[in-house]
């Protein structure tokens, strides 16, 4: 019953400012930059991660409907990236004016450097949330960690060449995985987590259409509510 409050709570709530920017620095020095989203300093704390391309602002709509379901949110800016619903992304600015590497998997650092900013903050357990090259990333840097509780991915693939197989990598990933993707990307999601146990992964896609990414969530998708009710139901599993 609670879940299914939220739920509607959910497809009524309007999107929120950031109520606050925050930085920390990753472990190779450079600046990163993300909107603290927080209600609660004694609830635990979703991570926000976007895709290629974007900024924390692909979260600006969707961040306050994650506060929800009990969380604090932080959505970063990772160091590969642009500008989305007219937020720049700051970290990818400043890598590029220190020289520093912006491809995909440089970005860990600032995953880490973000998980390592909310285990300061908080002892309880986080839940990463990635979107499309950061999805992949969430689900390789989530085995490094005790304090991730779950993981939460929008269309995750092998964006990474020959340098890093995600499939083979996570194959000891053992944390609830919730997976969505459009309905085209489905057989991908499926073949990528194929070495998770089923009972460790939740798999949703919309029967026809769906968006790539966490853009799955925006109000003008037209298939946004039936993600929203997939992932409010992973998380009846995982409170």
């Amino acid at each position: 019953m609670k879940y299914i409050l939220i739920f509607v709570l959910i497809l009524t709530t309007q999107a929120l400012d950031a109520q606050v920017k925050v930085s920390f620095v990753a472990n190779d020095g450079l600046k990163v930059t993300a909107d603290l989203y927080e209600r609660n300093k004694d609830k635990p704390y979703i991570l926000l991660f976007h895709q290629a391309g974007y900024s924390r602002g692909e979260y600006r709509e969707t961040a306050s409907k994650f506060l929800k379901f009990g969380y604090n949110c932080l959505a970063v800016d990772l160091r590969s990236g642009g500008e989305v619903n007219y937020i720049q992304n700051h970290t990818a600015l400043t890598a590029v004016q220190k020289g520093l590497e912006t491809d995909y998997l440089s970005a860990k650092k600032d995953i880490r450097a973000a998980i390592e900013w909310v285990k300061n903050r908080s002892e309880k357990p986080m839940i990463l949330v990635g979107s499309s090259f950061s999805a992949s990333l969430c689900l390789l840097v989530a085995q490094e960690y005790e304090k991730i509780k779950a993981v939460i991915v929008f269309s995750p693939g092998e964006y990474f060449g020959k340098e890093i197989n995600v499939q083979e990598e996570i194959i000891n990933l053992n944390v609830p995985i919730f997976a969505a993707s459009s309905s085209r990307e489905k057989p991908y999601i499926d073949t990528i987590l194929s070495h998770i146990p089923q009972a460790n992964k939740t798999i949703f896609a919309p029967k026809k259409g769906g968006e790539h990414g966490s853009k799955a969530l925006w109000t003008n998708n037209a298939n946004n509510q039936e993600y929203w009710l997939a992932l409010t139901m992973f998380f009846s599993k995982i409170r």
